[in-house]
């Protein structure tokens, strides 16, 4: 977990920034605890007693940044979006240098990947404890992880820029999303049928894309 990601990108509603490094190395060392207690035993567990005596601080000292449940599952959901945004920048500039052929079979494997070893991430999705404010977040991420859809495909010249391809990116990062949360409840390690229709679904959908917005030569 990285407290900065958690209070840079504003999602989170903190009650206060920590700005001297103990007191981030403290609220760091809190969302790692959340985490455990959000994957051992749900979303309901999340706390401010339990987190606290998982975390080996004060309630007080808890209550200082994160004053309720909803803000401990703010401040979690941030930090997963921050992590799943940052892996998206990762993968344009990779698709730069590896010139890619099947893009959707890179970035559908690279985020089940991702959704294997973040056990928290699931559990807080597949939880019924999601606050307004997260799914507010989560919208907003969505949009931002379409304009890295948009960027590969650009960085590929497979389309030409303007506001319906940003708008068929969002589609595709909608369909996946619901897809590949399906096959992570059927299975801890996805269900690799139904990711494999997703990339057959998504492959048919980025061909009519592309067909559409073919890059001006």
């Amino acid at each position: 977990m990285g407290e900065a990601t958690v209070a840079a990108d504003g999602a989170a509603p903190l009650r206060r920034t920590p700005q001297q490094a103990r007191s981030k190395a403290r609220l760091a060392r809190v969302l790692e605890a959340a985490e455990r207690v959000l994957v051992g035993e749900g979303v309901e567990a999340l706390t401010t007693t339990r987190v606290a005596a998982e975390a080996k601080v004060s309630v007080g000292s808890l209550y200082q940044y994160l004053p309720d449940r909803d803000a401990i599952i703010d401040a979690l959901a941030a930090d997963y979006f921050a992590k799943l945004e940052a892996a998206m920048d990762g993968l344009v500039e990779a698709a730069a240098t590896q010139g890619w052929d099947d893009p959707v079979g890179v970035l559908v494997d690279a985020f089940a990947g991702i959704y294997r070893t973040e056990h928290g991430f699931r559990a807080l999705w597949f939880g019924s404890g999601l606050t307004e404010r997260t799914r507010a977040a989560d919208r907003e991420h969505k949009r931002r992880m379409a304009d890295g859809i948009r960027r590969v495909l650009l960085t590929l010249d497979m389309a030409r820029d303007d506001e319906s391809l940003a708008r068929a990116c969002h589609a595709s990062v909608l369909a996946a999303d619901a897809l590949a949360q399906e096959a992570f409840r059927r299975d801890a390690e996805g269900d690799a049928e139904l990711l494999d229709e997703a990339k057959v679904m998504l492959r048919g959908y980025l061909s009519a894309v592309t067909a559409r917005y073919q890059p001006l030569r």
